[in-house]
Protein backbone atom coordinates (compact mmCIF):
# COMPACT_ATOMS: atom_id res chain seq x y z
CA UNK A 1 0.00 0.00 0.00
CA UNK A 2 1.06 3.55 -1.29
CA UNK A 3 0.94 6.15 2.01
CA UNK A 4 0.60 8.80 -0.14
CA UNK A 5 -2.14 11.80 0.69
CA UNK A 6 -4.61 10.28 -0.67
CA UNK A 7 -4.73 7.03 1.48
CA UNK A 8 -3.73 9.23 4.38
CA UNK A 9 -6.54 10.91 4.47
CA UNK A 10 -8.99 7.79 4.17
CA UNK A 11 -7.43 6.30 7.04
CA UNK A 12 -7.70 9.76 8.85
CA UNK A 13 -11.50 9.23 8.34
CA UNK A 14 -11.94 5.48 9.19
CA UNK A 15 -9.73 6.95 12.14
CA UNK A 16 -12.05 9.67 13.12
CA UNK A 17 -14.79 7.09 13.42
CA UNK A 18 -14.12 5.55 17.57
CA UNK A 19 -12.99 9.33 18.34
CA UNK A 20 -16.65 10.53 16.67
CA UNK A 21 -18.86 8.12 19.12
CA UNK A 22 -17.41 8.76 22.20
CA UNK A 23 -17.60 12.63 21.20
CA UNK A 24 -21.32 11.92 20.68
CA UNK A 25 -22.18 10.57 23.76
CA UNK A 26 -20.01 12.71 26.09
CA UNK A 27 -22.55 14.72 28.64
CA UNK A 28 -21.12 18.32 27.73
CA UNK A 29 -23.17 21.02 25.96
CA UNK A 30 -20.01 21.42 23.35
CA UNK A 31 -20.49 17.35 22.42
CA UNK A 32 -22.74 17.78 19.87
CA UNK A 33 -20.90 21.08 17.46
CA UNK A 34 -17.57 18.70 18.14
CA UNK A 35 -19.22 15.43 16.97
CA UNK A 36 -20.95 17.66 14.15
CA UNK A 37 -17.18 18.85 13.24
CA UNK A 38 -15.76 15.15 13.50
CA UNK A 39 -18.13 14.55 10.58
CA UNK A 40 -18.06 17.36 8.36
CA UNK A 41 -14.02 16.71 8.47
CA UNK A 42 -14.33 13.46 7.49
CA UNK A 43 -17.21 14.42 5.04
CA UNK A 44 -14.56 16.83 3.57
CA UNK A 45 -11.16 14.32 3.67
CA UNK A 46 -13.46 12.03 1.82
CA UNK A 47 -14.28 14.47 -1.15
CA UNK A 48 -10.87 15.58 -0.85
CA UNK A 49 -8.79 12.17 -1.04
CA UNK A 50 -10.64 11.11 -4.10
CA UNK A 51 -10.25 14.41 -5.68
CA UNK A 52 -6.36 14.33 -4.53
CA UNK A 53 -5.90 10.59 -6.22
CA UNK A 54 -7.48 11.92 -9.12
CA UNK A 55 -5.54 14.96 -9.64
CA UNK A 56 -2.04 13.75 -8.71
CA UNK A 57 -3.01 10.33 -10.31
CA UNK A 58 -2.14 8.43 -6.98
CA UNK A 59 -5.10 5.98 -7.24
CA UNK A 60 -4.49 2.91 -5.51
CA UNK A 61 -6.41 -0.49 -5.18
CA UNK A 62 -6.46 0.47 -1.28
CA UNK A 63 -7.69 4.23 -1.70
CA UNK A 64 -9.97 2.57 -3.93
CA UNK A 65 -11.85 -0.24 -1.61
CA UNK A 66 -11.28 2.01 1.30
CA UNK A 67 -12.33 5.64 0.23
CA UNK A 68 -16.04 4.22 0.27
CA UNK A 69 -15.69 1.88 2.90
CA UNK A 70 -14.75 4.83 5.20
CA UNK A 71 -17.66 6.90 3.68
CA UNK A 72 -20.56 4.05 4.64
CA UNK A 73 -18.95 3.28 7.53
CA UNK A 74 -18.73 6.75 9.27
CA UNK A 75 -22.43 7.75 7.86
CA UNK A 76 -23.99 4.55 8.91
CA UNK A 77 -22.61 5.25 12.39
CA UNK A 78 -23.61 8.86 12.24
CA UNK A 79 -27.36 8.00 11.19
CA UNK A 80 -27.43 5.16 13.52
CA UNK A 81 -26.32 7.33 16.74
CA UNK A 82 -28.98 10.37 15.10
CA UNK A 83 -31.95 7.85 15.72
CA UNK A 84 -30.70 6.21 18.97
CA UNK A 85 -30.84 10.03 19.86
CA UNK A 86 -34.11 10.65 18.43
CA UNK A 87 -35.84 7.48 17.91
CA UNK A 88 -39.21 8.61 16.03
CA UNK A 89 -40.68 7.38 12.72
CA UNK A 90 -39.63 10.84 10.86
CA UNK A 91 -36.09 10.27 11.29
CA UNK A 92 -36.10 5.98 11.19
CA UNK A 93 -37.70 5.58 7.81
CA UNK A 94 -35.02 8.42 6.03
CA UNK A 95 -32.02 6.38 7.62
CA UNK A 96 -33.24 3.05 6.68
CA UNK A 97 -33.84 4.17 3.14
CA UNK A 98 -30.41 5.17 3.35
CA UNK A 99 -28.64 2.75 5.14
CA UNK A 100 -30.51 -0.22 2.66
CA UNK A 101 -29.64 2.03 -0.37
CA UNK A 102 -26.32 1.72 0.55
CA UNK A 103 -26.21 -1.93 1.23
CA UNK A 104 -27.71 -2.44 -2.24
CA UNK A 105 -25.99 -0.60 -4.33
CA UNK A 106 -22.90 -1.89 -2.49
CA UNK A 107 -24.22 -5.11 -3.36
CA UNK A 108 -25.24 -4.69 -7.21
CA UNK A 109 -21.56 -2.81 -8.00
CA UNK A 110 -20.19 -5.98 -6.80
CA UNK A 111 -21.87 -7.75 -8.62
CA UNK A 112 -21.78 -5.76 -11.74
CA UNK A 113 -17.81 -5.24 -11.56
CA UNK A 114 -18.37 -9.71 -11.28
CA UNK A 115 -19.60 -9.57 -14.72
CA UNK A 116 -17.32 -6.53 -16.26
CA UNK A 117 -20.09 -4.41 -16.83
CA UNK A 118 -19.05 -2.22 -13.55
CA UNK A 119 -19.83 1.08 -15.49
CA UNK A 120 -23.27 0.74 -15.50
CA UNK A 121 -23.51 1.37 -12.70
CA UNK A 122 -20.66 4.57 -11.68
CA UNK A 123 -21.36 7.16 -9.59
CA UNK A 124 -23.38 9.75 -11.22
CA UNK A 125 -24.14 13.01 -10.91
CA UNK A 126 -27.57 12.34 -8.67
CA UNK A 127 -25.29 10.52 -6.50
CA UNK A 128 -23.26 13.50 -5.72
CA UNK A 129 -26.09 15.69 -4.84
CA UNK A 130 -27.73 13.00 -2.61
CA UNK A 131 -23.90 12.94 -0.60
CA UNK A 132 -23.92 16.26 -0.60
CA UNK A 133 -27.53 16.76 1.05
CA UNK A 134 -26.87 13.89 2.72
CA UNK A 135 -23.93 14.79 4.32
CA UNK A 136 -25.33 18.66 4.92
CA UNK A 137 -28.44 16.89 7.08
CA UNK A 138 -26.23 14.95 9.04
CA UNK A 139 -23.92 17.53 10.24
CA UNK A 140 -27.01 19.64 11.16
CA UNK A 141 -28.90 16.65 12.83
CA UNK A 142 -25.51 16.10 14.52
CA UNK A 143 -25.33 19.40 15.61
CA UNK A 144 -29.08 19.90 17.39
CA UNK A 145 -28.84 23.33 18.48
CA UNK A 146 -30.71 26.40 16.97
CA UNK A 147 -28.66 29.44 15.92
CA UNK A 148 -30.31 33.21 16.49
CA UNK A 149 -33.55 30.98 15.94
CA UNK A 150 -33.22 29.04 13.03
CA UNK A 151 -33.91 25.47 13.76
CA UNK A 152 -30.68 23.87 12.49
CA UNK A 153 -32.23 20.05 13.50
CA UNK A 154 -35.65 20.73 11.60
CA UNK A 155 -33.80 21.79 8.34
CA UNK A 156 -31.21 18.89 9.36
CA UNK A 157 -34.26 16.53 9.36
CA UNK A 158 -35.77 18.26 5.76
CA UNK A 159 -32.44 17.61 4.36
CA UNK A 160 -32.24 13.65 5.25
CA UNK A 161 -35.91 13.69 4.13
CA UNK A 162 -34.61 14.95 0.92
CA UNK A 163 -31.52 13.08 0.84
CA UNK A 164 -33.62 9.61 0.87
CA UNK A 165 -36.07 11.09 -1.62
CA UNK A 166 -32.67 11.56 -3.71
CA UNK A 167 -31.37 8.15 -2.13
CA UNK A 168 -34.34 6.41 -3.87
CA UNK A 169 -34.05 7.89 -7.06
CA UNK A 170 -30.73 6.70 -7.60
CA UNK A 171 -30.61 3.29 -6.38
CA UNK A 172 -34.03 2.98 -9.20
CA UNK A 173 -31.95 4.56 -11.82
CA UNK A 174 -28.49 2.06 -10.88
CA UNK A 175 -31.54 -0.61 -10.67
CA UNK A 176 -32.44 0.61 -14.35
CA UNK A 177 -29.23 0.57 -16.15
CA UNK A 178 -28.08 -3.10 -14.25
CA UNK A 179 -31.80 -4.22 -15.28
CA UNK A 180 -30.33 -6.16 -18.61
CA UNK A 181 -27.95 -8.09 -16.24
CA UNK A 182 -30.87 -8.01 -13.65
CA UNK A 183 -33.47 -10.19 -15.55
CA UNK A 184 -31.25 -12.10 -17.87
CA UNK A 185 -32.10 -15.88 -17.98
CA UNK A 186 -28.41 -17.98 -16.80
Amino acid sequence: MKFNWPNQLTLLSIALIPVFVVIFYLPYAWAPPASALIFALASITDWFDGWLARRWNEMSPFGEFFDPVADKLMVTVALVLTLQADARVVLAIPVIIIIGREITISALREWMAELGARRRVAVTWLGKVKTATQMLAIVLLLYRFSIYSIPVYAIGLVLLIIAAALTLWSMLLYLVAAWPELSRDR
